[in-house]
């Protein structure tokens, strides 16, 4: 049976009392077969050769999730990079991807 023209769900957004917007620049993730971790952090470069990272929150999500996740972040990115240009990678310096003062993007399994 296909699914043709069903409306959609009315959708309404709520904040919770713990809610909150922080700002990340390190994010590892962690995957295992049942879900996706993203550990999201501060980096700050403490020396030339030292970089330390302050992790301030976790959040587990299924790979159903994970996937939905990478296919909206795959369209901002490729609009924002419309209108602004490309988005260029720094290169990563030492083992797990930590270097230089900008984001990481390490994978942990």
């Amino acid at each position: 049976m296909k699914l043709m023209n069903q409306p959609q769900p009315k959708i309404q957004l709520s904040t919770t009392p713990e809610y909150r917007e922080a700002y990340a620049n390190s994010v590892q993730i962690r995957v295992n077969l049942w879900d996706f971790f993203l550990l999201f952090g501060l980096v700050n470069q403490t020396a030339a050769d030292a970089v330390s990272i302050a992790n301030f929150q976790g959040i587990y999500l299924s790979p159903q999730q994970a996937k939905a996740l990478l296919n909206v972040l795959q369209q901002n990115v490729t609009q924002y990079e419309t209108a602004f240009g490309e988005i260029k990678l720094e290169p990563h310096a030492g083992p797990g991807g930590a270097g230089g003062t900008g984001g990481t993007g390490e994978v942990v399994q």
